[in-house]
C-alpha cells in the first residue's frame, strides 16, 4: 500500500512560526518597522498561565499579545531596568486558527504581528489593516 503524501507532514514548529514572524517583520512597512524600535518578538506555544489569568482567556483564545508599555501611554521614552517592550505570538491557538480558516499561515502571523504591535502604538484596526496592505 503505497503512503499518503500527506503522511510524512509535522505541524510548523515554534521555530517556523518564529521565521514566519522574522520574515513578516521585515515586509512591514520600513516607517512602521523604524517606529518598532527594540520590541522583541517571541513565539511560545501557549501564553503563560498568569496571562491567562489575567485575560481570562483559555489557551487557545490568544493568537498574541503585546506586553511593555506602549508609546500611546508613555511617548519614546524608556525607563531604565524596564523590559523591553514584547509581541508574543501563540503556535498553538495560531494552528487552531489556520486549520479552521482559508488564510495561508503566512497572512495569519502577519495579521497578528501587525495587530500586537499596533497596540504598542495605540492603533486603531483600520490603521493596523492599512498597514497590512501595504504589506507584500
Amino acid at each position: 500500500m503505497a503512503e499518503h503524501r500527506l503522511a510524512g507532514l509535522s505541524a510548523p514548529a515554534l521555530s517556523d512560526i518564529e521565521e514566519l514572524a522574522t520574515q513578516a517583520f521585515a515586509g512591514l512597512p520600513e516607517d512602521f518597522r523604524t517606529l518598532c524600535g527594540e520590541v522583541v518578538i517571541t513565539v511560545a506555544d501557549f501564553p503563560a498561565d498568569d496571562v491567562q489569568k489575567d485575560m481570562k482567556a483559555g489557551p487557545f483564545d490568544l493568537l498574541g499579545l503585546f506586553q511593555g508599555v506602549g508609546l500611546a501611554q508613555d511617548g519614546a521614552t524608556a525607563e531604565t531596568g524596564r523590559m523591553p517592550n514584547m509581541v508574543f505570538l501563540y503556535r498553538r491557538a495560531i494552528l487552531d486558527y489556520w486549520a479552521e480558516h482559508e488564510e495561508t499561515l503566512g497572512a495569519i502571523v502577519t495579521h497578528v504581528l501587525v495587530h500586537e504591535i499596533g497596540h504598542h502604538f495605540g492603533l486603531s484596526d483600520d490603521d493596523m489593516y492599512a498597514i497590512e496592505d501595504r504589506t507584500p
